[in-house]
């Protein structure tokens, strides 16, 4: 296994508000040869590198050198091309911690920067966040807390891609062909993943009930089952579809700044398969589109539900986020030829054995 590690360690400038991460850190790395970076002036050479990012942001949620470290990797576009990374947040609330990561996510990813699945530990001020896990492996939450630090470590740096001959994709969508921006430009972008097998599916015309949260006991039953206590074309179609698929791209125009309501239901009764099927060897993609802003709102929707919670792996570059308002106005967009070539390409070169 891979000793290698670059630390991306903003520091708070109050060093007391560091204290629990550096305690944790200092626990995790020890087996690791680090290179530490934890000021803006020695954020370079980060391609081709396995990355912990450990970001504490106190009580406010605020990290000023962190948000340093954030201007530099928005605007240096393929900063960590080739890189995989993981997150680790430190909090003195309850609140922000995950707000924080997904923002970091996004950013590094569009930058060029993979993640495993579920490539986020955080530890809110109680730590009350770990009372599942201690109580699983019991012990106290603090213990559990370092636990998973250590699982997320091992897993970035275990982390590999596979390729195929014929990769397989599965679609999903809640949009109308005939107005859809958002399937229009889909189109487009399989146009040029030739060697591909792909299932489109539409998640349209209220075929989708919401989850209702069942009781963890009967959700682990029907999930024993590969099943859901509500059935329909989720359990018989797109359950099914998952576990073949070697990646799942969601078709997501931006609603009020979120998923549209088949699509966030699809998520949420997404649960009772993955009691029983983790998602780690499978990508999650993205194609988002706003009428007018907001699409990395939506995507971080997105990378928070599919890949730190459901465990699906994101690629580098994962949605693909533009700006259109009228129906069928998205080919009109200024280089969106070029980047249609681009984001298909990006997953050929990812997915295809040559």
């Amino acid at each position: 296994m891979n000793k290698q590690l670059t630390l991306i360690y903003p520091k708070c400038q109050d060093e007391v508000r560091s204290k629990r991460l550096n305690s944790i850190l200092e626990e995790i790395l020890k087996d690791y040869e680090v290179r530490i970076i934890d000021c803006i002036q020695n954020l370079q050479d980060v391609q081709n590198q396995r990355i912990l990012f450990a970001i504490p942001v106190g009580v406010s949620g605020i990290n000023l050198q962190y948000y340093r470290f954030l201007k530099e990797m928005r605007l240096k576009k393929d900063m960590f091309l080739g890189s995989v990374g993981s997150v680790l947040v430190d909090g003195e609330s309850e609140l922000y911690t995950k707000s924080v990561a997904r923002e970091l996510m996004l950013t590094a990813n569009m930058a060029g920067c993979a993640f495993p699945g579920r490539a986020l530990v955080e530890g809110t001020s109680s730590l009350y966040n770990f009372h599942i896990q201690a109580s699983n492996l019991h012990t106290d939450n603090e213990t559990a807390y370092v636990l998973a630090a250590k699982d997320l470590l091992k897993r970035l740096m275990e982390f590999k891609e596979e390729k195929r001959v014929k990769p397989r994709l599965l679609v999903l969508h809640a949009s109308s062909r005939k107005t859809s921006n958002t399937l229009t430009l889909w189109n487009e972008i399989e146009k040029y993943l030739p060697n591909w097998e792909v299932r489109e599916i539409s998640l349209q015309n209220g075929t989708v009930m919401d989850c209702c949260g069942c009781p963890f006991v009967t959700c682990k039953h029907f999930s024993e089952m590969g099943s859901c206590f509500y059935g329909g074309v989720i359990t018989e179609e797109i359950y099914p579809a998952i576990l073949r698929a070697d990646a799942l791209m969601i078709l997501a125009p931006n609603y009020n700044d979120a998923v549209s309501a088949n699509i966030s239901a699809f998520v949420n009764r997404l649960t009772a398969l993955f009691r029983k099927t983790a998602f780690y060897n499978k990508a999650i993609y993205a194609i988002v589109i706003s009428g007018y802003s907001g699409g990395n709102i939506v995507a971080e929707q997105i990378l928070g539900s599919m890949s730190m919670n459901k465990t699906f792996r994101l690629p580098a570059e994962f949605a693909m986020i533009e700006t259109a308002n009228d129906p069928q106005s998205i080919m009109k967009v200024e280089g969106i030829e070029e980047r249609i070539v681009a984001y298909a390409e990006r997953m050929n070169d990812l997915f295809l054995r040559k």
